[in-house]
C-alpha cells in the first residue's frame, strides 16, 4: 500500500492507452485540484501468460513492463496537461499485476477511484475482463467511471468553436456524425 500523506484520502486513477483512461486522468487532475487532494496515477501491466507459465520471472520482463508503464503514464500526462499537473500533489506508479486488482488494492476506503469506461466487444471481455466492472464489484473506495464524449459531442464542440455562419448544428460535419456512428 502506497503511504498517504496526513492519511486523508486521495484521488487514485487507473490508466491505459485508451481515450476513456484519458478521459478519466483530466477528470481526476480536475477532482484532486477541486478537493486539495493527492493523486495517484497508476499503470498496471498484465504479466503475459507464457511468462506466469513458464515461470522466467526473473528474465528481465516485469522491468520492461515497468519502463514501458512509466513511459505511457509521462506521454498521457504530457498529452491531458502538458506535463505534470500544476498545483496538484502527484504519484505515478507503474506496476506489474492484474489492473483490476491492482487498483482496489491501492484505493482505500476513503479514496476516490477513477477509471475509464471503454467500449468493448463480448469477444475482447472474454480475452481481457473489464477492469472498470472488477472495480465495480470488488472496490470500497467511492468508484467513478469516466465515459469517453461520443461522435456527436466532439462535433457539438468543434462546431460550436467556429462563428461562421455553415457550422451550425445540422450541417455537413454534424450529419457526418450521425452517418458514421464511430465510437471513440
Amino acid at each position: 500500500m502506497i503511504a498517504r500523506p496526513e492519511g486523508g484520502p486521495r484521488v487514485v486513477v487507473g490508466v491505459d492507452d485508451s481515450a476513456g483512461a484519458r478521459c478519466a486522468l483530466s477528470w481526476a487532475i480536475g477532482e484532486a485540484r477541486l478537493r486539495r487532494l493527492p493523486l495517484l496515477v497508476v499503470h498496471a501491466a498484465p504479466l503475459p501468460p507464457h511468462v506466469s507459465a513458464a515461470g522466467q520471472l526473473g528474465c528481465g520482463i516485469t522491468e520492461a513492463l515497468r519502463g514501458s508503464g512509466a513511459e505511457l503514464i509521462a506521454g498521457l500526462l504530457t498529452e491531458v496537461c502538458d506535463g505534470p499537473p500544476d498545483g496538484v500533489r502527484m504519484t505515478a506508479l507503474a506496476l506489474v499485476g492484474e489492473p483490476g486488482a491492482t487498483l482496489v488494492r491501492l484505493a482505500g476506503d476513503d479514496d476516490i477511484l477513477v477509471v475509464g469506461h471503454g467500449t468493448r466487444g463480448p469477444f475482447s471481455r472474454l480475452l481481457r475482463p473489464s477492469v472498470r466492472l472488477h472495480c465495480a464489484r470488488r472496490a470500497r473506495a467511492t468508484l467513478v467511471c469516466v465515459r469517453p464524449p461520443a461522435f456527436d459531442t466532439l462535433l457539438e464542440h468543434l462546431t460550436a468553436r467556429d462563428e461562421e455562419p455553415e457550422h451550425v448544428p445540422g450541417s455537413r460535419f454534424r450529419r457526418l456524425g450521425r452517418r458514421l456512428r464511430l465510437p471513440l
